[in-house]
């Protein structure tokens, strides 16, 4: 595939055309159900800045084996990233990990991270009583959260279960999700769930119980035999978009009949025409396109920070690993390894041949780390390593490290309410929609769905009336 020259964006006249912006998982989602919503004769156009498909997901041949490089799994809990493996074609490949407990790195010892918790918030105190002390503060009786009201997670942990569950058991899950900062994440954008539970609980723990997924026996995650970057590529068959690699969306203008996207090098410009535009990129470009079209959704979206992470893959020949799926760290154990996967124990599907563990480094605020080179960092992890599990570990027979900059976005209380004053002042201008992590969460099922949402309100407003 091509970056995309003139010739290929002149379209057929009076065919429907929506372009999106942004190939990662939520584009392709999103053109995905364009082409559902739209049928056979929608001409759909996926411009991606960079040379390749999958924004996050990149799966790399390591140690003989499809090894993740970036987002691990999927979210199997929620319904949209198993639907849409199953609709093009995937179905069979879906894998689930190994029943293997995750484990929390707590002086050099590796503990068993507490069950009946939502991420690491108790339902009951007693379950968390080995690891922190969990009494719950007194209450006044009234819920915890006013309709719309919204707060930090670390504001709400502190103050109702005390400093040692949430540096012990909250810190170390959520920056193992989003690399951030417990007291600059909101509970409204982190946990939707928890917080509509708060506005009828004047008790932190009984929220959480209240909502507490029950033990189903079904696995919460998933992945696909051969790599995530299969989802990807059969996503994208699937749509039957016109994919142009190496486009970078420069500006966005309404015009009577639909928009006009600039697009390609400064000095030579491509104008496309579409009905309708899709924007799946991160929240800052998202922001430029649209401070001309929507100021005020544009200063929603010009508000989202982002936090950087780096990731080491090791692989040995003979070394023995705990049988757990992996462990977190709490940032007060003064670590830079913040999380590790065992990958080969925990994918069965990867194989026992060699032994595969991820390691997670960086938080927000931690983005000088990147700036190490790949086998300063690399050592620094494997020493790590080595100091949780309690022993000096072998020379690997392969490593690697990736980065990931300005990865995870980072919701700022009141990022919900934000979101929604953007979508609403994007309702006004027909055809415009934006979608993925910047505004509606991350991991791929949470991307998916929010492509998918993109694409259901184009669709509609696209239909005869």
């Amino acid at each position: 595939m091509s970056p995309m020259t003139p010739a290929r964006v002149t379209g057929t006249p009076g065919r429907t055309r929506v372009l999106v912006a942004g190939g990662g998982i939520t584009g392709i989602a999103a053109a995905h159900r364009l082409r559902e919503r739209l049928g056979p004769d929608a001409e759909i156009i996926v411009a991606e800045q960079s040379m390749r498909l999958g924004g996050k997901i990149r799966t790399a041949d390591f140690a003989g084996r499809p090894v993740e490089t970036g987002a691990e799994s999927l979210l199997a809990a929620r319904p949209e990233a198993i639907r849409l493996a199953e609709a093009v074609g995937l179905g069979d490949a879906i894998v689930h990990p190994a029943s293997l407990k995750p484990a929390l790195s707590l002086g050099g010892e590796l503990v068993d991270f507490p069950a009946g918790h939502m991420m690491g918030i108790p339902g009951d105190p007693a379950d968390v009583a080995a690891i922190a002390n969990a009494k719950e503060r007194p209450d006044n009786g009234l819920p915890i959260l006013e309709p719309g009201q919204d707060m930090s997670v670390g504001a709400l942990v502190r103050s109702r279960l005390g400093d040692e569950v949430l540096d012990r058991l909250v810190s170390p899950m959520l920056a193992g999700v989003y690399a951030g900062d417990v007291d600059r994440l909101s509970v409204r954008a982190v946990m939707p769930q928890l917080a509509a539970a708060l506005e009828r609980h004047a008790r932190l723990t009984e929220a959480v119980a209240e909502i507490k997924r029950p033990a189903t026996g079904k696995p919460v995650f998933a992945t696909i035999d051969g790599g995530l970057d299969r989802l990807v590529t059969a996503t994208s068959a699937a749509a039957r978009a016109e994919i142009r690699l190496g486009m970078t969306v420069r500006e966005l203008r309404q015009t009577p009949e639909g928009w006009e996207v600039i697009t390609g090098p400064v000095p030579d410009p491509i104008r496309v025409t579409a009905d309708a535009v899709v924007l799946a990129v991160p929240a800052t470009p998202a922001a430029d396109l649209l401070r001309a079209v929507a100021p005020e959704a544009a200063a929603a979206l010009s508000g989202v920070a982002y936090a950087s992470v780096a990731l080491a893959a090791f692989a040995f020949d003979a070394v023995e690993l705990p049988e757990r799926s992996g462990f977190l760290t709490p940032a007060s154990e003064g670590k830079t390894v913040k999380a590790a996967t065992f990958a080969s124990k925990k994918w069965p599907h990867l194989g026992r041949r060699r032994q595969i563990v991820r390691v997670s480094m960086g938080r927000l605020g931690e983005e000088a780390l990147l700036q190490y080179d790949d086998a300063t960092l690399a050592k620094t992890a494997l020493r790590e390593l080595g100091e949780h599990l309690g022993r000096r570990l072998p020379d690997p027979v392969e490593q690697r490290v990736d980065r990931w900059g300005g990865a995870l976005p980072q919701y700022s209380p009141g990022h919900v309410a934000r979101v929604e004053a953007a979508r609403a002042a994007l309702a006004r201008h027909r055809g415009v929609a934006i979608a993925g992590a910047a505004v509606d969460g991350v991991g791929i099922a949470a991307c998916i769905a929010s492509g998918q949402a993109a694409a259901d309100d184009i669709a509609q407003q696209l239909s005869p009336k």
